[in-house]
């Protein structure tokens, strides 16, 4: 339950838009014109951003927050919101996310309508009344390397290493990729070592599952780490232990209403920073491939003023 104060400040400037038309497999693509228009109406000009692959819609929203954008908005799923979010962390510029995609993870977890549309209405409203809102991120960091945020949470464990086999692939296309990708790590499941170090506690654990939440859930509504809350400056980590495939395949259900927390082979933990080792595994954050570990993540309260 988000409980924040808003903050009467908007800066000056305009309305920086990023928009994924692929996102949600273009079911919304038609939207597009209409959301353009109901943001102009909080009196401030909107600007389209324009760009071709992930990497540029990431510079383009760069280079309008550092050409004077009052505030960004990200039309599309988790991975649009997650590479507009990278420009925003850490400034005064406001973040608005609707959620346009297969998932919408950190917009419904920090409050926004699931329906783009009811979602443009808040962050028009916030914008032509001057309003904001802080919400937590998390802030990803490696060995000699630059650092990333993230709002939802970042997987370092089976659903990671299915990622990062369906990146590989070049067949099938679409879903169905995916469930490929899940069946053979399935045929291959096996505990790996972590080393986790939890504001300076080490502890080591065989696990199948790891988590760490800025936000609850992930994937489109899986609730890994059901107790995030991402106003508190705390991050919760969920380790899923020694699972064999019959009991993983029975647990991962159980996720989307958040109750594999009490299967005794779940532990949860609660962190303001997390350290996290382990051989082989590249982390996923909100959906999209990040760092191999080791990594550190830091809880950054306020990091982020939302459009609320």
């Amino acid at each position: 339950m988000l409980a924040v104060t808003a903050l009467d400040h908007v800066p000056s400037g305009p309305v920086a838009v990023l928009a994924n038309p692929t996102a949600g497999r273009g079911r919304h693509r038609g939207l597009l014109p209409e959301i353009l228009a109901r943001l102009g109406r909080a009196g401030r000009p909107v600007e389209l951003l324009r760009a071709r692959t992930p990497q540029e819609a990431e510079a383009a929203c760069h280079a309008a927050v550092a050409g004077g954008a009052g505030a960004l908005v990200a039309v599309g799923g988790d991975g649009t919101v997650h590479r507009a979010m990278q420009a925003v962390a850490g400034t005064a510029v406001p973040f608005g996310p609707v959620p346009a995609g297969t998932g919408n993870d950190f917009a419904v977890e920090t409050g926004f309508p699931a329906e783009p549309r009811a979602a443009v209405e808040v962050i028009t409203d916030a914008l032509a009344a001057g309003r904001s809102r802080p919400v937590d991120l998390a802030r990803l960091s490696r060995p000699g390397g630059d650092d990333r945020w993230y709002g939802a949470v970042l997987a370092a464990g089976f659903d990671a290493i299915v990622n990062e086999r369906a990146n590989r692939m070049r067949w099938p296309r679409g879903p169905r990729r995916y469930d490929l990708a899940i069946l053979a790590e399935l045929a291959r499941l096996r505990p790996r070592r972590y080393r986790l170090t939890l504001d300076g506690v080490p502890h080591e654990v065989d696990a199948v599952l790891v988590a760490v939440g800025n936000a609850a859930s992930y994937g489109g509504g899986m609730r890994i780490c059901p107790d995030a809350d991402p106003t508190d400056g705390l991050l919760d980590v969920v380790v899923g232990g020694r699972f064999d495939r019959r009991t993983l395949m029975r647990v991962k259900p159980r996720i989307y209403r958040g109750t594999h927390v009490t299967h005794p082979l779940v532990r949860a933990y609660r962190a303001r920073t997390v350290e996290l080792a382990a051989e082989g595994i590249t982390t996923y954050a909100d959906g999209e491939r990040a760092f191999a570990l080791p990594v550190t993540v830091t809880a950054v309260p306020a990091a982020l003023r939302l459009l609320r």
